[in-house]
């Protein structure tokens, strides 16, 4: 790799600038694709999470979790389970509120008609048990095995209460009350776009198309549970916290200001390796909480690790919406406005970004890739008896084009319109484009890259296969959907680069990778610039000793945002360097170049040219001991969202008799502006989509209507995608470069969880239009698409 002295990568140089409109990138066939560097320690072995790192003196907690969905709680016995063997201590909230522990806050700014609602959160419910799996009481011990044995032995008296799962009846006359801060249990009322001009469209209109649908409950699942060791250093009078997490800077903020009211710099989190988190690893748990305040009472380092059973009823959950759309059109199919009323789910508690997901994140992307004149946004938050929502991989962007992309086959179909002809025509084509929500959309080939990935999928050689499965007893339906994300995440990021005792360059990044390969796509971009071979960089995250801020992972904003911030760190040291290059060259400032890792001067007449390389600056620098070390530092202040998108197709099978679905083919064409590592985009994609085939398929939270209790509380219960579920993922890349960053990229990290949901139902409904069938929820498990036939049956024949 080599570097130039511009401030602009040589990526710009590279296959695929996107300027060939009719050109697409495949992750094998490209040279920037290298494989992560970090896989190799993962593969054999020698990866390092929460799990690995044992301390010493440490001790195990367990937390007592609420077996009931709504119960007062009258009292809580603990002497017989502190008589267990090796049990240091059981604590409830009234040790907490003796000790002046506060509740957990959330700090989102949600500017709605109806004010956002945060009742207390504490890290042990007070009087009220508000969902299955609520924390009630902490035992610490020696050991887990007697922390878990002193559980059984915390008598706690519940008065068990009427509870409500489900959202629209929680808004309801006379449903139980969950909070007496939220009358009506009503959290916020949100409302974006303009209403009037939106009415007046659909007062205009010559169709109007209606839809109620589901965004179904689901859980993270990821393959780490949550695990985190507390501890409290008294000659410092300092927390430290280390968890499997992300984000870990709004976490400390969220102890320090609302649970401890300390200084921030006086609780310090690290992240080590992390087994996924897809969202719900940004979030402040309780756990967290009660692991430092137990720490500092009890002098000793404690270590808690969730089963998975704690995941699924205490860990967040993501999505559960209830929608209903209505789309108008002209004579001509032309899309005039677009209505959106939604009942969000909070849970029990506003989570610390929970409400976001169903409001500030949808808006910006609500219409998605079409050009809606108006758009009218209302959502209602409601609090029930179940487990918080807040963040799940994409958050608001997959609800928001699940929305317009399953309107417009419902419209297609209802209108007898070819949906493919609908989306083009509809398609947004002249950029900038400001959308209906304010967002200003600057570059995308919509129309293009839908004839591609219907090119890429042999539409046309579609009812040839359909006719073989007819042949076999089977429906085959081909689904056409596109999304729109936006990405950014939290605004602003900071980047560090400064150079070790050791010669190597030590990258420091605000963002956060759980997965995502950044040791690998951020040692690119900065070795690309500095013009420095691959191994000289080390890479450090998830330290808030060692990162001082960050906006943390989330929103597909690491190489938008820390990205930028790393290339603006670079160009800091650069320009640090540069006189002290001059200096040792014996030459001006002005006649120092740095080029291919080196800074080098002009030649004399008759003379050679003169260089240095960087790492020799620095050590200069370091043995001078009259100058600051070389470092570098930048700040990407920036609020500027930018818009991957694409077009998917998914072909499956269906099977009448007993609702199977087979997915049969998956079909990709993505703009994520410029690439850096087309391998690891196509991994990030493969994730997303299988996650989105999750949903649509068979991933999906249950509560009892009546009890509140968590059917899927386990994975007997709770469906994910195997292998065996999905077919070969064919990911193909258009390089349409943003001008929101210097590198150009768009950020890929949430995309596949964002189109297939709606991709996979229009394939199953395309399938299912024999039947007369236009629409089915999420999840299309067997049974339900059984019973939508069925169903169908009986409205023919009567």
């Amino acid at each position: 790799m080599a570097g130039n002295s511009s401030g602009v990568s040589r990526m710009d140089a590279r296959q695929g600038g996107g300027e060939d409109k009719n050109s697409m990138i495949t992750a094998a066939d490209d040279p920037r694709s290298l494989r992560r560097v970090e896989d190799e320690r993962f593969v054999t072995g020698k990866g390092r999470y929460v799990d690995d790192l044992p301390l010493a003196g440490q001790l195990f907690a367990a937390v007592l979790r609420s077996p009931h969905a709504h119960a007062r709680i009258v009292s809580i016995a603990t002497e017989a389970a502190e008589d267990v063997p090796g049990v240091r201590g059981v604590f409830t909230a009234r040790d907490l509120l003796a000790d002046g522990i506060g509740p957990l806050p959330c700090y989102m700014d949600l500017r709605s008609e109806e004010p956002l609602i945060v009742p207390p959160r504490y890290p042990l419910a007070i009087e009220r048990a508000r969902h299955v799996g609520d924390p009630v009481a902490l035992v610490v011990a020696d050991s887990r095995e007697a922390a878990r044995e002193a559980l059984d032995h915390v008598d706690v008296d519940y008065d068990i209460l009427d509870a409500v799962v489900d959202p629209r009846r929680a808004l309801e006359d006379r449903a139980p009350q969950i909070w007496d801060e939220a009358p009506g249990n009503l959290a916020f009322h949100y409302k974006r776009g303009d209403f009037e001009k939106t009415a007046a469209a659909f007062a205009g209109a010559a169709h109007v198309v209606e839809l109620s649908l589901v965004n179904n409950r689901i859980a993270a699942a990821a393959l780490e549970p949550r695990t985190a060791v507390g501890a409290w250093d008294e000659a410092s009078d300092r927390y430290l916290l280390t968890l499997s997490g992300a984000s870990v800077h709004s976490i400390r903020r969220e102890l320090a200001d609302g649970v401890f009211r300390v200084p921030h710099d006086q609780i310090d989190l690290t992240v080590p390796d992390v087994g996924g988190g897809f969202g719900m690893k940004n979030v402040t748990y309780p756990e967290y909480a009660l692991l430092l305040w137990a720490a500092k009472r009890l002098r000793r380092p404690i270590r808690w690790t969730a089963e998975r059973v704690d995941e699924f009823t205490s860990g967040v959950h993501g999505r559960d919406n209830l929608t209903r759309v209505r789309l108008a059109l002209d004579l001509d199919g032309r899309i005039l406005g677009l209505w959106v009323e939604t009942i969000a789910n909070l849970g029990a508690y506003v989570s610390s970004g929970g409400p976001g997901s169903s409001t500030l994140a949808p808006t910006p992307a609500m219409g998605g890739l079409y050009a809606i004149p108006a758009i009218a946004m209302e959502v209602h938050g409601a609090f029930t008896n179940t487990a918080p929502i807040d963040a799940y991989r994409g958050a608001g962007k997959p609800e928001a084009n699940y929305i317009i992309e399953r309107i417009l086959d419902v419209a297609a179909h209802r209108l007898g319109l070819d949906p493919v002809d609908l989306r083009r025509r509809n398609f947004i084509r002249e950029f900038p484009y400001r959308n209906a929500m304010g967002a200003v959309i600057d570059s995308g080939r919509f129309a293009d890259n839908l004839d591609r990935v219907l090119a890429a999928a042999d539409q046309a050689g579609f009812a040839a296969r359909k006719a073989q499965s007819a042949a076999r007893g089977c429906l085959r339906g081909l689904g056409v959907a596109c999304f729109l994300e936006t990405a950014r995440g939290q605004p602003n990021e900071e980047a560090w680069i400064r150079f070790a005792p050791d010669g190597t360059i030590e990258l420091a990044v605000g963002t956060h990778s759980n997965g995502q390969g950044h040791e690998t796509s951020f040692v690119q971009l900065v070795a690309d610039r500095l013009g420095l071979p691959l191994d000289t960089f080390h890479f450090v995250q998830g330290d808030t000793r060692r990162v001082p801020r960050g906006g943390g992972h989330g929103g597909a904003r690491s190489l938008h945002m820390g990205g930028t911030a790393l290339l603006l760190a670079a160009e800091d040291m650069l320009r640090k360097a540069r006189p002290i290059a001059a200096r040792l060259l014996q030459a001006v400032p002005e006649d120092v170049t740095y080029t291919d890792g080196a800074f080098v001067c002009a030649p004399q007449p008759g003379g050679p040219a003169r260089s240095i390389d960087l790492p020799s600056i620095a050590r200069a620098v370091a043995q001078s001991g009259d100058e600051e070390p070389l470092e570098g530092h930048g700040a990407n202040i920036c609020d500027t969202i930018t818009f991957p998108n694409g077009c998917h197709v998914a072909e499956v099978e269906v099977d009448p008799e007993t609702g199977q679905v087979v997915l049969l083919r998956y079909v990709a064409v993505d703009d994520f502006g410029r690439l850096l590592n087309p391998l690891l985009t196509e991994g990030q994609v493969h994730g997303g989509l299988a996650q989105g085939i999750g949903q649509a398929l068979m991933e999906h939270s249950v509560y009892d209507p009546e009890s509140g209790q968590l059917i899927s509380a386990t994975f007997t219960d709770y469906a994910v995608p195997r292998g065996e579920d999905l077919p070969e993922l064919d990911i193909r890349f258009v390089e349409v470069p943003t001008a929101a960053n210097p590198i150009g990229a768009k950020g890929s990290g949430q995309a596949g969880a964002i189109a297939a949901p709606q991709t996979i139902i229009n394939a199953i409904v395309d399938a299912l239009r024999p039947f007369g069938i236009d629409h089915i929820d999420m999840p299309a498990t067997p049974q339900r698409v059984w019973q939508a036939i069925q169903d169908a049956g009986r409205r023919e024949a009567s």
